[in-house]
């Protein structure tokens, strides 16, 4: 039976890791213009109070230089510089769809900061700056949807300086069992509903499950941070729906 779940597993991964390497990011793109306003109807509005823990916990200094990866809208560029703008001196995002940034690159200039905010087209895993410039990484839902996202990792830890911290905030799979029965009926079912038809793009909110269910979390993925260097703590967010890792170099 073990060998059997084992095999299944195996064949899921596979299906999700093809997928990935086949997704093209006009799906977000699509998407792009109504993805803020549904992730947060979707969430109940958890999605912001998670932002703000990320906010709060986030390492402060003066002349910070900071990176956002797969900043999207650049819902946690805004959310960290509405807090922290003073002390920051630059925060770059970068991600593959150019859409989701035009729409962030609209919103940043409605803040005081906008001179500080710059949007590059860049993948995560190889990020076009300079080794150990970046004082703090941050990445929130992003790293699943990555193929390879142990390159990612390795990049992050490139470009960080020494002490400098990466702050990532993932999806993960409640341990309470009939929270856990809620949260996977909603992701299997309810959310590739909802989504598909305010989006009009099903495929995008039924991918979202798939990675949530198959990306390594809690214990798993601190281990993997920490093969390559970090020094990792977690913070479980909402019974464990998510989880913050922070890991210093």
């Amino acid at each position: 039976m073990l060998r059997i779940i084992q095999s299944q597993m195996r064949i899921k991964n596979t299906i999700v890791k093809d997928y990935k390497k086949s997704l093209s990011w006009e799906i977000f793109d699509k998407i792009y213009q109504r993805y803020d306003v549904i992730n947060s109807i979707l969430s109940l509005g958890i999605l912001r109070l998670w932002r703000n823990k990320l906010v709060h916990l986030f390492p402060v200094k003066d002349n910070m230089v900071a990176l956002d990866c797969a900043t999207g809208t650049g819902e946690v560029m805004i959310s960290v510089m509405n807090r922290h703008h003073n002390k920051i001196k630059s925060y770059t995002g970068v991600d593959l769809s150019k859409n989701m940034m035009v729409i962030g690159k609209e919103r940043i200039q409605k803040f005081p900061y906008a001179n500080k905010v710059s949007f590059t087209h860049a993948s995560a895993t190889d990020i076009p700056v300079d080794k150990a410039s970046i004082d703090c990484v941050t990445m929130a839902f992003g790293i699943r949807n990555i193929v390879d996202y142990q390159a990612c990792l390795r990049d992050i830890y490139r470009v960080l300086v020494p002490g400098g911290t990466v702050m990532i905030m993932e999806f993960s799979l409640p341990k309470n069992i009939i929270i856990r029965w809620f949260y996977l009926l909603y992701f299997r079912w309810l959310l590739p509903l909802i989504g598909g038809l305010i989006s009009g793009d099903k495929n995008a909110y039924t991918y979202l499950n798939k990675t949530v269910e198959t990306f390594p979390y809690g214990n798993a993925f601190k281990k993997e941070m920490e093969q390559l260097g970090f020094n990792v703590s977690m913070t479980s967010l909402t019974f464990g729906i998510a989880t913050l890792y922070i890991g210093r170099k």
